[in-house]
């Protein structure tokens, strides 16, 4: 397969990662062509075979149904640290990360009809699917078995795609989310992921009825934001946390409506089966057994966290009260859109941290240790330079 890195017109700069050490630094790369198949002559000038078509490279920096965005902010997920440092295996350096990425549309396509020139937008972890699968035909383009994703990923003309740690970015219409006027831009480019991450489980596992009794384990990135899209469906929100400093933040900050300490047995017993479902975000080993007594019969375990090791599972206890262990991802662009039209009209961000560009590797030091409360977030528009 041709890779035409070096031949694509638009230039670009941001940080990239050239080695699992996840090191990032200055960077300059080139944004993908826009490319279609069609029946031609061969004495065309950008003629290449792809999967036994016949392909031409379109003379122009963004295609039809692409739109051009000038990145502003993008948020620091933990998964931007697994992909650097190739955590997860897979990663093909160099690496920019970024998959929560906001910004202004720049310039679009000739048959772009979603966004135009001067909008605010958004591009999170997908960056393009077959759209022809089940799960695409469903609005489910984030469990494609030929999901592209926004960094990473080897794109349909054969180039990586790299991440919003960048001061531009192209994508499909359709993987762009319109941004609402009254939401803020950086503390809500998190919502990308962890937004999503989190309504997305709750969603569908029908989690979001007002009077449910929701337990969010775990109060970082994904928790937290868990807390207040749970507050807003109108359920009772009780947080699990290994640390009973967490309670006083939970409750009188975030709006939870009460706490429990995991490590207390007391605690424990005293909230058995008082659950209509509880959302996992935790992403490193720790036992089930005691997060599914405190489901209600029927109730609902849903990990969104992603833990390194396999954990146990238990099953006499999903037997006894007919309850369900399930898994979650992030959400198709459909379900991506109302998440962020909700946030907007519940006044729902993260709390963030807004870091220039230059101390990315100290956030990656700094979330690697939970210090921070509870997303960091790069400010791209004002502060990367490439003298940097």
């Amino acid at each position: 397969m041709a890779n035409f890195a070096d031949e694509h017109p638009v230039k670009a700069f941001g940080w990239a990662a050239r080695d699992t050490s996840g090191h990032l630094s200055p960077f300059n790369f080139s944004r993908r062509y826009s490319f279609s198949f069609f029946t031609i002559q061969r004495q065309q000038q950008h003629v290449y075979i792809f999967n036994q078509h016949l392909l031409v490279l379109v003379e122009r920096a963004t295609g039809e149904k692409d739109v051009r965005i000038k990145v502003l902010y993008c948020g620091i997920c933990h998964t931007d640290i697994q992909n650097a440092t190739n955590g997860w295996g897979g990663s093909t350096y160099p690496v920019v990360p970024g998959h929560e990425v906001v910004g202004e549309v720049t310039e679009v396509g000739s048959k772009v009809e979603k966004v135009k020139a001067g909008d605010k937008v958004g591009v999170g972890y997908i960056l393009g699917s077959c759209r022809s699968c089940d799960d695409c035909s469903s609005d489910l383009e984030s469990y494609c078995p030929q999901q592209k994703l926004t960094c990473g990923s080897v794109y349909y003309d054969g180039t990586l795609t790299f991440g919003g740690y960048s001061d531009t970015l192209v994508a499909d219409e359709h993987f762009v989310i319109r941004w609402p006027e009254n939401l803020p831009l950086d503390a809500g480019a998190p919502l990308l992921c962890a937004g999503i991450t989190t309504y997305s489980p709750l969603k569908h596992f029908g989690l979001d009825k007002p009077g449910m009794h929701i337990g969010v384990v775990g109060l970082g990135g994904l928790g937290h934001v868990a807390v207040k899209f749970a507050k807003a469906f109108g359920t009772k929100v009780t947080v699990i946390s290994t640390s009973l400093a967490k309670k006083q933040e939970a409750i009188e900050h975030l709006g939870a409506d009460s706490f429990l300490v995991s490590r207390n047995p007391e605690e424990m017993q005293a909230a058995a089966g008082t659950m209509d479902g509880i959302l996992d975000t935790v992403s490193a080993a720790h036992p089930l057994l005691p997060l599914l007594m405190l489901l209600k019969s029927h109730g609902k375990l849903v990990l969104v966290g992603v833990p390194t090791k396999a954990l146990e599972l238990p099953v006499y206890p999903l037997v006894q009260g007919r309850r369900v262990i399930g898994g979650s991802g992030t959400g198709g662009m459909k379900e991506t859109q109302e998440m962020i039209d909700f946030a907007a009209e519940n006044n729902i961000v993260a709390d963030v941290e807004v870091v220039p560009m230059e101390y990315v590797n100290t956030a990656y030091e700094r979330l690697e240790k939970a210090d921070v409360r509870y997303r960091f977030v790069l400010d791209i528009g004002n502060t990367l330079t490439k003298s940097a």
